[in-house]
């Protein structure tokens, strides 16, 4: 694993700052509050840690807008999507707690407390960036926030009308005739109505081909009217 998130400070101030032995109460406290998984407070970890979850758990923000909590106090299917995979996320960033990650890797974080704190801090950047890109990639692929939108829409269309909702008569043929039927007559209206429009351009085609043999009539007319002229000079 590199060490990507520790700065040369701390490098330097870990080889100033004589370690104690092995075997000192102090040591022994970090090393037992890390195998505990309890709140560290020998080296002032413990606080550090909790106050970074709570300033995680608050800038997370995987609402694609302004949530409008004040203006809009209706829940909708968005905010409720957001809102679960807000938790989801804050559960697993506090099960990635710097107690259990000392514990992981205890005889590094022996030897360099502080530099194991900081590739801790690093590491749950990462994942938080990590997981957010995934799920906002994942919203927008399957264009989550319209098909959302449409539902609320949806619902709510559903709840103004007075009509009761449709449901199961428990006899499957008066259930398929009552979803059929009403298709079966739209899609003989639709027929009819393209039937009608091919009868008019049917109409207008006729009577274009009309004019045109009257057309052509006229023309052989004067043709042989013409050829007819053109004999007699022919014999004068």
């Amino acid at each position: 694993m590199e060490v990507s998130g520790c700065s040369v400070l701390e490098l330097e101030e870990n080889k100033r700052e004589p370690e104690p032995e092995p075997g000192t109460g102090n040591d022994a406290d970090i090393g037992d509050a890390a195998e505990k998984g309890g709140p560290s407070e020998a080296n002032g970890d413990g606080g550090a840690d909790g106050s970074e979850s709570r300033d995680t758990q608050q800038n997370l923000n995987l609402s694609s807008g302004p949530s409008g909590s004040g203006s809009e106090p209706k829940r909708t299917r968005l905010k409720l999507f957001n809102k679960v995979m807000e938790k989801s996320l804050q559960r697993l960033i506090t099960d990635a707690s710097f107690q259990r990650f000392a514990h992981t890797f205890h005889p590094f974080y022996k030897l360099q407390p502080r530099v194991t704190q900081s590739i801790h801090r690093t590491f749950i950047s990462q994942l938080q960036t990590s997981i957010q890109d995934d799920i906002s990639q994942i919203m927008e692929e399957g264009n989550l926030q319209a098909q959302l939108d449409e539902l609320d829409r949806l619902q709510e269309e559903a709840s103004d009308t007075a009509e009761p909702a449709w449901r199961p008569s428990g006899v499957p043929e008066q259930d398929f005739q009552s979803f059929l039927i009403p298709y079966y007559l739209q899609q003989q209206e639709f027929l009819r109505k393209a039937v009608k429009s091919l009868e008019q351009e049917n109409g207008r085609l006729a009577q274009s081909v009309q004019a045109g043999r009257e057309r052509l009539s006229e023309a052989e007319k004067q043709i042989r009217e013409s050829l007819g002229e053109w004999q007699v000079s022919e014999t004068f």
